[in-house]
């Protein structure tokens, strides 16, 4: 079975179409259970988001805050396996014909093997992969794997990022390339800022893909800055917090699939 990058390709397309940015959600799988993840991945889709990244909890990561770092804890005290995030894939996609992408570190799809990692996410429907520490220049046995399964290889690009170095990283890419907002760990921050915009501008530059940001976003009037400028706008750290504020599972789902929402009006804003 191939994967689904043409899903996600179209549908930040359809987004374009509409003149909007498309919304893009992150949430860990297994958190606050694997059931309980799964269900929170069908409410951001509920509420509005176009696309979900499900994240694959990880016990050093580089680029989460504390917010994602504190959820990623639970799901590994929990047990959480790479077959349960397969598992969120698959079901997220099967209720709602929407893409969703896995975020990973490099580490364990290593361990795992990349082509069993790719031949079951393709299977599971997952469109893609991002791989924040996985350097451009040691990615072709994954790329090479990744397109004949039909994934997208999303790469993250950041301020500090030369010009020579973003038309290198966006050549390699496919999907989209995730602009990291600032300097920094995800979480919410009380303005995303011009650096942000500066960025995208130069991304743009080198590739036709779409350009996405994330870290820091957390409210629509962000997202609606963001979407002025942006193809698509990533918010996590936002979702996770409501997901650990709630008082129960319920609550949680609906504070997620409420977010969801307002951000979706405010990408529509811009």
């Amino acid at each position: 079975m191939s994967g689904n990058i043409q899903l996600l390709s179209d549908t930040l397309a359809g987004a374009r179409s509409e003149n909007r940015a498309a919304l893009i959600a992150y949430l860990p799988a297994g958190f606050p259970t694997v059931d309980g993840g799964i269900a929170a991945v069908k409410a951001a889709f509920d509420g509005g988001a176009d696309v979900v990244e499900v994240g694959l909890p990880h016990s050093d990561p580089v680029l989460d805050g504390p917010v994602i770092q504190t959820a990623d804890d639970i799901a590994l005290k929990g047990g959480v396996k790479i077959a349960d995030v397969m598992r969120t894939v698959r079901e997220a996609y099967e209720a709602t014909g929407k893409p969703v992408l896995v975020m990973t570190y490099w580490n364990p799809i290593d361990r795992y093997g990349i082509e069993r990692f790719t031949a079951e996410l393709a299977e599971a429907g997952g469109a893609g992969c991002i791989l924040p520490d996985l350097p451009v220049q040691e990615s072709a046995v994954w790329r090479e794997h990744a397109g004949k399964h039909g994934l997208a290889t999303v790469f993250v690009v950041a301020p500090s990022s030369k010009d020579a170095r973003l038309a290198t990283i966006t050549a390699a890419g496919s999907g989209f390339v995730y602009a990291a907002s600032l300097m920094g760990v995800t979480g919410t921050r009380q303005s995303v800022g011009l650096q942000a915009q500066d960025l995208v501008n130069r991304t743009r530059a080198t590739t036709e893909l779409p350009v996405c940001v994330g870290l820091g976003v957390s409210n629509a009037e962000q997202a609606a800055e963001v979407a002025g400028f942006a193809d698509g706008v990533i918010v996590g750290s936002a979702f996770v917090q409501r997901l650990l504020d709630a008082p129960d599972e319920a609550a949680g789902l609906d504070a997620v699939r409420a977010l969801a929402g307002e951000l979706a009006a405010g990408v529509r804003k811009r």
